[in-house]
């Protein structure tokens, strides 16, 4: 089975590019059709009167490096097939077909496929006549003392600079030291909790599960060291560590770029983005871009911290205006904007006070639910998670302590619902807690209008159910509630205790549930079963029968 939205691999990364081609915002780019097996993305407003600046490599990082093709940055970015250099005659051609008498930069990773193929094109095409040069990138500081580093994200600092310089009107020698000053500047390290996916190829499961690999490359080359995931900030704070270090001196000027290597929540990213601006390289940073999927991957569970040590040129470049799909404004780095604003909350004002018909009453239904809560359990074993018992008891207990305490104000009915609205939503936890919640503060409210405590619970239904979404029929504990009630109203009591017996007998005979867990279950489940809540009401009202 396949872990991926494709049609064949073959053509993914051709219907990619085609896909990017027709939803990039600025309009400005083309497919340069030579050959079926070349795949080169171009700027379609390129008049060949500048430097042109080239980069490209194997897909599976997008945005990288189409996305950074457009006035600014890239002229034209060649596409090879998935983690695979394009060929000689692919980047020979991108060269060919948009130089123009100012000549080309070809900025290249520091791969050995790339800079043979690159190089070996930059060649031929100087052998036409083409004035071209190129610059290698080696921004990986992952590998201690390593002669050869690989190029990753930081080359989009190098695109960048390249970008401005040649859009200013340089020459080729310029545009390239601009660049190579900019590849000089660069250091970046990743880290990943696993490894990246291929389409038809096994996925490497070699980062054990609360493992995270350190310095892994792009293409999912095994990291330095892997180490143990103890929270995110210390894994930042040992990038960072390893970053400050490559700084000319302690207090440089630098940008950072923190890029998704594929498949990050941006929950998760923003956590990170938190934890590197705060990091030790915080009074370095003057410049954020990202956090941002920039050089992927493909589905890496992995992130890249790249920072550029600045000049004044640098930070000129870097804030220019682009018309590229994906490259990121950098922003100023900021402090938190924190506004401070005392805590609202409504609180039930009340005296304790004593009322021994009121006290009977909350005896009768909190103890009627502790003695309830096995059973109801076990029914909601049969249809739910199993814990509608202890929620009611533990609501239940919570209330019963209170009058233990003498802690309720049972000779005002009032204040006495609206309080046990207030405390049920902290102590039951919950839906189940909001709802009683909701039940009892909205009765509390119209008793305070109306002075009639069987109207106050009907009230209070009402706005349950509208806030909870159910209503009679709908397989919950309003079927026995909505009945009760009524009945209540119009007979007394006893007649409420009957009512709600009926009520909840009736759940068990329905076979669709529209709310809460039982709604995910078919009616073979629920066949024969009484609704848990509708069965705790039940056993309320039974608690007063004469």
């Amino acid at each position: 089975m396949s872990r991926f939205f494709i049609n064949s691999k073959a053509a993914l990364v051709g219907d990619a590019i085609d896909g990017l081609l027709y939803s990039n915002k600025h309009n400005n780019l083309a497919r340069l059709d030579v050959d079926a097996q070349i795949k080169i993305v171009v700027r379609n407003d390129w008049k060949q009167d500048k430097v042109a600046i080239i980069s490209g490599g194997g897909s599976g990082h997008e945005p990288a490096h189409a996305g950074f093709v457009g006035k600014g940055m890239l002229t034209a970015a060649v596409c090879g097939e998935l983690f695979a250099s394009p060929s000689v005659d692919a980047v020979l051609n991108a060269i060919v077909h948009v130089t123009g008498e100012n000549g080309c930069l070809v900025i290249v990773k520091n791969y050995t496929g790339d800079r043979l193929n690159f190089g070996l094109a930059c060649e031929k095409a100087k052998k036409m006549g083409l004035k071209v040069e190129m610059v290698i990138v080696d921004d990986d500081i992952s590998i201690p003392d390593n002669i050869n580093p690989r190029g990753i994200a930081g080359t989009l600092f190098v695109h960048k600079i390249a970008g401005y310089s040649a859009e200013q009107g340089a020459a080729l020698a310029e545009v390239k030291t601009a660049a190579q000053g900019a590849v000089d500047a660069a250091s970046s390290i990743g880290a990943a909790l696993s490894c990246c996916s291929l389409p038809g190829e096994e996925t490497s499961q070699r980062i054990a599960e609360g493992k995270v690999e350190l310095g892994l490359g792009i293409h999912g080359e095994p990291g330095i060291t892997t180490v143990d995931l103890t929270g995110c900030r210390d894994l930042v704070d040992l990038m960072a560590a390893k970053l400050k270090a490559c700084l000319s001196c302690a207090d440089a000027k630098t940008a950072v770029l923190i890029n998704n290597l594929g498949s990050v929540s941006p929950l998760e990213m923003s956590l990170i983005c938190k934890d590197i601006l705060e990091s030790e390289l915080r009074d370095n940073i003057h410049l954020v871009v990202g956090p941002a999927a920039l050089m992927t991957s493909i589905d890496m569970k992995g992130f890249s911290i790249s920072i550029l040590e600045l000049s004044d040129a640098h930070r000129q470049a870097l804030s220019a205006p682009v018309e590229t799909e994906a490259w990121i404004p950098p922003l100023e780095l900021r402090q938190l904007n924190v506004v401070k604003k005392a805590k609202v909350a409504v609180n039930c004002a009340f005296e304790a006070s004593e009322n021994t018909a009121a006290g009977f009453v909350v005896t009768k239904v909190t103890q009627a639910l502790i003695t309830a809560e096995k059973e109801l359990n076990h029914l909601d074993s049969l249809v739910g998670d199993g814990d509608t018992g202890s929620t009611f008891a533990a609501g239940a207990r919570h209330i019963l302590a209170l009058l233990e305490d003498k802690n309720l104000p049972l000779n005002d009915t009032g204040a006495l619902l609206s309080m046990v609205g207030e405390q049920l939503a902290a102590a039951m936890g919950g839906s189940s807690g909001v709802l009683f919640s909701i039940f009892f503060t909205a009765a509390g409210r119209d008793y305070n209008q109306h002075g009639n405590t069987v109207t106050a619970l009907k009230a209070g239904l009402a706005q349950m159910m509208q806030y909870g979404g159910a209503k009679p029929g709908d397989r919950t504990m309003i079927d026995a509630l909505h009945p009760a009630f009524i009945a209540w109203e119009k007979e007394g009591l006893q007649a409420a205790v009957e009512a709600a017996r009926i009520g909840a007998e009736s759940t068990s005979s329905m076979l669709t549930a529209k709310a809460g867990r039982s709604s995910y279950l078919s009616s073979d489940s629920l066949q024969g079963v009484k609704d848990p809540g509708a069965l705790a009401v039940e056993r309320v009202f039974a608690s007063f029968k004469e």
